[in-house]
């Protein structure tokens, strides 16, 4: 559908076009006419599907200009990246009006937040505890905050934020437009909703947690971390295929040693953002990764939800991640905006156990790639392979109660596997 049969004013028109959108999204297409007739909304949808879009372009229009009121629409998000992004577009949507907006994180003073808002704004974007921080001071008007929008809401419960978020609801009207879009609707986000939603029209755009569709999964079949180095490697030689990769790890140290071992290969400049980094250190990775300016960027889940970059090639999971539905954010880092990529994943033998449940999540199964000839593979040190079997034995305990251990079948085994040697009187009993 285009843009122009949904009603959208032209000056909202020109900026779409000037951001090179053409047609909508089915978010977009659904979501849109609800929100602009100001009804409560909540909006499912998988990640890299235009959620920001569907949730901004009919509030602004109803927002239409500045007025000298105070804030009028309040945009919650999880983390300071989510928040500058979604504050960007911001600005790129309402570049030929007078609105004016203003992004509100952590990580940084108050005091030069504080100073801009007091310049009178009708947008705040914000996450829950820099927003609760600064109007705690008295320093932001809410009394005519009459729009409510919680993006990455399933994200937002897991850092708990669910305190901050039932204070804010307390200090600004009840009256007003409640927002709430998420890729994933868990148990505890349905509870927000029921709790701050009235009578929501609920749009839900594809199956919960199903991966995206114009990304092309495969994985590799890998025994050990050393040979996941090597295949690292061999598939990130081909720089005109992998030319903007990101690279998830399971932990911190993980992203860090990865990201200094690619350094010495020389294979492009390099960044790693996990959640020790600073916020302006992982701010401007993004910045450079998204300008092309880095052609690599290793990460933990921290980037996994709601960063857009169109341009994204590849992602690659050098671990399979253990909260399964990060496995749906990871790949959704590709494959947007109707574009395609790749999402290769990176499997020995404990994280098969993993992998199994995620294809059961997204309903689909992850085809095995052949092992490239060209690839080196090592032999698995003893110390991995005692911490692979001790991981196996975990995964089988939860499976099975009753399994005693791989040590416990082996022993098992082995008594089983000897034959009882007859019994034999002796020479002296037989005389006597």
């Amino acid at each position: 559908m285009k843009f122009e049969e949904l009603k959208i004013t032209r000056q909202f028109l020109n900026a779409i076009e000037d951001l090179g959108f053409e047609e909508t999204t089915f978010i977009q297409e659904k979501a849109i006419p609800p929100v602009r007739a100001g009804q409560d909304v909540i909006g499912i949808a998988q990640t890299g599907t235009g959620k920001t879009l569907a949730y901004l372009l009919p509030v602004l229009q109803q927002l239409k200009y500045a007025q000298p009121k105070g804030v009028r629409c309040l945009i919650l998000a999880p983390t300071k990246e989510l928040v500058v992004q979604i504050h960007g577009q911001v600005e790129l949507l309402s570049k030929y009006t007078d609105l004016r907006s203003i992004a509100l994180y952590g990580g940084i003073g108050p005091k030069a937040q504080i100073a801009e808002l007091k310049k009178e704004k009708d947008i705040i974007v914000a996450t829950p505890g820099r927003f609760m921080e600064i109007y705690m001071r008295d320093e932001i008007p809410t009394k005519q905050i009459k729009h409510l929008i919680l993006d990455e809401a399933d994200r937002m419960m897991d850092m708990g934020f669910m305190p901050q978020l039932r204070r804010i609801f307390e200090v600004i009207p009840s009256k007003r437009q409640n927002l709430l879009f998420s890729a994933t609707f868990p148990p505890r986000v349905e509870n927000l909703a029921d709790e701050f939603l009235l009578w929501p029209t609920r749009i839900e755009v594809t199956p919960e947690s199903s991966a995206v569709e114009t990304v092309n999964q495969v994985r590799y079949k890998v025994p050990n971390f050393k040979t996941k180095l090597n295949l690292l490697l061999y598939l990130l030689e081909d720089r005109e295929r992998l030319h903007r990769v990101i690279i998830f790890t399971h932990t911190k140290d993980l992203a860090e040693n990865i990201g200094k071992y690619l350094e010495r290969s020389e294979l492009g400049t390099v960044r790693v953002i996990h959640s020790n980094k600073g916020q302006n250190s992982r701010i401007n990775a993004l910045d450079e990764f998204r300008t092309g300016d880095i052609r690599i960027l290793v990460s933990t889940d921290v980037s996994s939800r709601g960063i857009d970059i169109p341009e994204v090639s590849h992602v690659i999971n050098f671990s399979v991640p253990r909260d399964y539905l990060d496995y749906v954010h990871r790949i959704g880092r590709t494959g947007r905006a109707f574009k395609a990529g790749e999402a290769i994943t990176f499997v020995d033998a404990p994280e098969e156990f993993h992998l199994r449940r995620i294809e059961g999540i997204i309903g689909t199964t992850v085809p095995l790639a052949e092992f490239p000839k060209a690839v080196f593979v090592e032999e698995t040190s003893k110390e991995e392979r005692q911490e692979q079997a001790r991981e196996i034995d975990k995964q089988k305990k939860r499976e099975d109660p009753d399994y005693k251990g791989a040590f416990h079948e082996k022993k098992r085994n082995l008594v089983g596997a000897k034959k009882p040697k007859p019994k034999t009187r002796s020479t002296s009993n037989r005389k006597k």
